[in-house]
């Protein structure tokens, strides 16, 4: 068994889906440490072969895995040498759509990724949005919300906030459950008028304390006992005006966001 092996993604374009599913696929394998680089815009035979004489400088007699989403056929023949483990993860795929279509691909790497003015535009204002109405600003404005999060303080809301507004172009509006909020269990009238776009987040007392602890250590705003209270106000309210709950403890930002937009029935841009 390999300790160590090198991991080379090689891509027309900007790399993100071969490094993507690399990542899925090797993290299958924790006992391996991989040493990984990213080669992107391989797009004509000099670029492809200066690519595999870098590889096989950098990784003599090693045969490096090189996982590859170049289409280019000519290209591939060029970066598929034996002294390398090659995965072309497009192709095989791509072989038997043809097939099953009944039609030639085009095989232009990146073509999911071009984006029109349109979808740009939409991207930009969604970023905007959010940067405006983060951490419970101008909720007079949430009328024109996709999604608006509560919660607690340092529940996680403002990073899933970003994320939706980058990577999905969701205008995303985030509302901290403060002390008047928790102790009446009432919401603001913006909000509740708008509850068919809201989702609380949760997440355990102990992670939450973890979080706080960080940033405000030994402090009773940190205190297990605090975080436990608070958390079980939350979901009251939650409950009360029946907004659906997503537990964040465990998941990832891009998992708890995804679930946001999955619950909302929310449609995401193509990633940049």
């Amino acid at each position: 068994m390999w300790h160590s092996k090198d991991v080379y993604y090689l891509s027309g374009n900007t790399g993100i889906l071969a490094e993507d599913l690399g990542k899925a696929l090797l993290c299958q394998f924790p006992e391996i440490s991989f040493n990984t680089e990213k080669i992107p815009f391989i797009r004509t035979e000099e670029d492809a072969r200066s690519a595999i004489e870098n590889i096989l400088a950098k990784s003599t007699g090693r045969h490096p895995i090189v996982l590859s989403t170049v289409m280019d056929k000519e290209l591939i023949n060029i970066l598929d040498v034996p002294e390398v483990e090659f995965f072309n993860v497009c192709d095989s795929y791509l072989e038997r759509l043809e097939d099953v279509l009944e039609a030639k691909p085009i095989r232009i790497s990146g073509t999911s990724r071009n984006l029109d003015d349109f979808t740009m535009g939409t991207r930009v204002s969604a970023i905007q949005y959010c940067i405006a109405h983060d951490d419970g600003s101008l909720i007079k404005d949430y009328d024109e919300a996709e999604v608006i999060l509560l919660g607690v303080s340092r529940s996680g809301k403002t990073p899933i906030s970003v994320y939706l507004a980058t990577q999905m172009g969701i205008k995303a509006a985030n509302y901290p459950l403060v002390a008047e909020d928790l102790d009446s269990y009432r919401l603001p009238s913006a909000i509740v008028r708008n509850k068919v776009r809201a989702i609380g987040l949760s997440t355990t007392p102990e992670t939450l304390h973890f979080v706080r602890e960080k940033r405000y250590k030994n402090s009773t705003y940190a205190q297990i006992k605090t975080c436990a209270s608070e958390l079980s106000q939350a979901n009251q309210i939650f409950l009360n005006y029946n907004i659906p709950i997503i537990v964040s403890d465990g998941r990832s930002i891009e998992e708890t966001a995804t679930q946001v937009a999955q619950k909302l029935s929310l449609k995401r841009l193509p990633r940049l």
